[in-house]
């Protein structure tokens, strides 16, 4: 080796050291980034000032989110959520969590309007009676474009009954781990047309065994591809307080809204806080 050449190699290897340095930081710094979510909720039949604080609290103790949360304290079905006025809404937000309850929102205008950014791409969730909102000209008979988002259309739910939740889907990255539970006394959404529509791909069905000892079984959980590149995590349950409240609830919707925006990883996800509990 030249004199030029001993003095040369230490340079490089400090300057490739450097810069691995940078990236890793870099890497790192990306990995920190809190992922920026939305919660439009509000409308009618649910404790929806409870369940904000549940639903938030819970899913960033599982995942590294941030959140704003646009609550409507309007009670009824016909009125539309103020933050939906704004006409870029949906902007600086990497997934939007429907959980608003206004079936008699109809105006397609409107519901385009709340489509427009899933369309260009953006994640979502949806939970329980988002499921049943935005029913626009043509529904039940026709699927409609708030249930083409969704990936089933939904027209009515039972009694108030403990839910059977049976994972059909046990290798996917969602639900991968996860182990059936049977919750407490929780609304069974039908599936209207008896399945999902072919952009949507069922994650766990529900049983409900009624007081004459008939069964209903639904798919409960799902995900659904929408206008060929926005991903979506849906479920129909989360009616009431103590089911949202529930670990293996949280531990879903953390992990399906995880999936939603492509970083179902370690760098996003808090493995120490998983239950996975078992009945």
């Amino acid at each position: 080796m030249t004199r030029a050449n001993r003095y040369l190699f230490p340079a490089v290897a400090c300057l490739a050291g450097a810069l691995s340095l940078t990236a890793f930081s870099l890497t790192a710094r990306a990995a920190d980034k809190p992922i920026r979510a939305l919660l439009v909720l509000g409308g009618c039949c649910h404790d929806y000032p409870r369940q904000q604080e549940t639903l938030t609290r819970g899913i960033s103790d599982r995942a590294n989110v941030t959140w704003k949360i646009a609550f409507d304290p309007d009670k009824g079905t016909t009125h539309k959520n103020p933050v939906y006025d704004q006409a870029d809404w949906a902007k600086s937000f990497d997934v939007i969590v429907h959980d608003e309850c206004t079936s008699d929102v109809k105006d397609l205008e409107t519901i385009d309007h709340i489509l427009k950014p899933h369309r260009a791409g953006l994640p979502a969730v949806v939970l329980h009676c988002g499921m049943h909102s935005y029913r626009s000209a043509g529904w039940p008979k026709a699927v409609t474009p708030w249930f083409e988002f969704t990936g089933l259309q939904t027209t009515g739910h039972g009694p108030q009954l403990p839910i059977a939740v049976h994972f059909v889907d046990n290798d996917g990255p969602i639900t991968k781990g996860m182990a059936d539970w049977t919750t407490i006394n929780e609304e069974l959404y039908n599936n209207s047309a008896g399945k999902l529509l072919d952009t949507a791909h069922a994650l766990a069905r529900g049983a409900q065994t009624l007081r004459d000892n008939k069964v209903e079984e639904t798919v409960v959980v799902w995900t659904n591809l929408y206008n060929s590149r926005t991903k979506v995590f849906a479920t129909t349950l989360g009616h009431n307080n103590d089911t949202v409240a529930d670990p293996r609830y949280l531990d879903l919707v953390a992990r399906g809204l995880l999936w939603s925006v492509g970083k179902l990883d370690d760098a996003h996800l808090k493995p120490a806080n998983q239950v996975f509990i078992t009945d």
